[in-house]
């Protein structure tokens, strides 16, 4: 059954330069290469929450555990921490539309 990997997180104060500049050209192409297919993504403009939702296509939740264990992964994740506060992530059934 397919899933999707949930992903939120605020951008760092003064950081968003840097972020977009990273998101673009590290942290979408290696999701990527490791599996995750990104084919949604928010940003809260107004109101409370999560600054950036952002899901990613697996086909199984047994494919998703093991992209999220591997060293290329807890990498990506660790560059990203660079430029996010409050980063979490979930691991859930897939439909169509928004899902938080």
């Amino acid at each position: 059954m397919e899933v999707k990997v949930l992903m939120t997180w605020n951008i760092r104060a003064n950081k968003d330069r840097e972020y977009f500049e990273f998101l673009v050209k590290q942290f979408l192409p290696g999701m990527q290469r490791l599996g995750l297919h990104p084919p949604d993504a928010w940003f809260t403009a107004y109101g409370e929450g999560p600054q950036v939702l952002a899901a990613a296509l697996v086909p199984s939740r047994e494919a998703a555990r093991h992209i999220l264990a591997s060293d290329a992964w807890k990498h990506l994740e660790k560059q990203l921490m660079d430029y996010v506060t409050d980063y979490h992530y979930k691991i859930i059934p897939a439909r169509e539309g928004f899902q938080l």
